[in-house]
Parts: structure tokens; C-alpha cells; sequence
């Protein structure tokens, strides 16, 4: 896992993303899925710039399958950000760093 991205699981979720004390970015992935992995990068480029201000996290969807359930995720990547325990904003499949720049700027 990059420096600044945090890997969370089902057990540890409501902790670490809905009682953070700062906005959070979930990353939602598995190890097969290609689009997962060419976002990975971007993901780990916006933690280095926005890490202090923002959690970032990445949650493993083959192995937490409780998690994504409850958000309805049905396609990954799936990235969800979070404020103040709340979902903000859903970005579902590949994106452009600007789009995930933008939904990091509103939550902050």
C-alpha cells in the first residue's frame, strides 16, 4: 500500500471512515480490475497533495464484501467521499484527475 493510503476492511470502516475527523476518500478496488489499477496512481498522487487536509483509504471489495453492500457499489473502481460520516460524492469507474480534484475541493 502507497505511504498516506490507509487499507481498511469491513471491520475497521465505521472507525476509520464514517468517525474520521476529516474528510476521506474511499478508494474501492480488487486486485484483478484494470481500471483499479491505472486509478491507483492518481489516487496516490491527490494523497500526497491533499493528505493533510484528507484520509484517503482504499478498501479491497473481494475481501470486504460487507462494505460495498451497503453502499450499492456494483462496479469498481468505485471512489466515495465522505464528510463528516456522510457520502458526499460517488465517482464510478475511471476518471480524469481533475473530477476526483474537484470532489476533493468541495469537501474541503
Amino acid at each position: 500500500m502507497a505511504e498516506g493510503i490507509l487499507e481498511i476492511d469491513d471491520s475497521n470502516f465505521d472507525t476509520e471512515v464514517l468517525q474520521a475527523d476529516k474528510p476521506v476518500m474511499v478508494d474501492f478496488w480488487a486486485p484483478w480490475c484494470g481500471p483499479c489499477k491505472a486509478i491507483g496512481p492518481m489516487v496516490e498522487e491527490l494523497a500526497g497533495a491533499f493528505g493533510d487536509q484528507v484520509k484517503f483509504a482504499k478498501c479491497n471489495v473481494d475481501e470486504n464484501p460487507v462494505t460495498p453492500g451497503k453502499y450499492g457499489i456494483r462496479a469498481i473502481p468505485t471512489l466515495i467521499f465522505f464528510k463528516d460520516g456522510n457520502v458526499s460524492e460517488q465517482i464510478t469507474g475511471m476518471a480524469a484527475k481533475s473530477k476526483l480534484e474537484d470532489a476533493i475541493n468541495k469537501l474541503l
